[in-house]
């Protein structure tokens, strides 16, 4: 009996922030991994990934002027 495909969902910035933010940390099953490639946009993880970078570019430049001026 064959099972019934389901519909590709539209893609969303939550799921895509998600996502990138596993990403980050670098833990992330097979299984998910597989269903953000299909579900996902490009451009979406494109923006969503340079965002993230500028973030913890800063956090990391905030935290290092912090160390330095006590």
């Amino acid at each position: 009996m064959r099972m019934a495909a389901t519909p590709p969902r539209k893609p969303s910035l939550w799921r895509t922030v998600k996502a990138i933010a596993w990403s980050f940390v670098g833990l992330r099953s097979r299984g998910d991994y597989e269903e953000d490639v299909k579900n996902l946009s490009p451009l979406h993880i494109i923006v969503v990934g340079l965002v993230g970078v500028f973030v913890f570019v800063a956090v990391l430049v905030l935290l290092v002027n912090w160390a330095v001026a006590r």
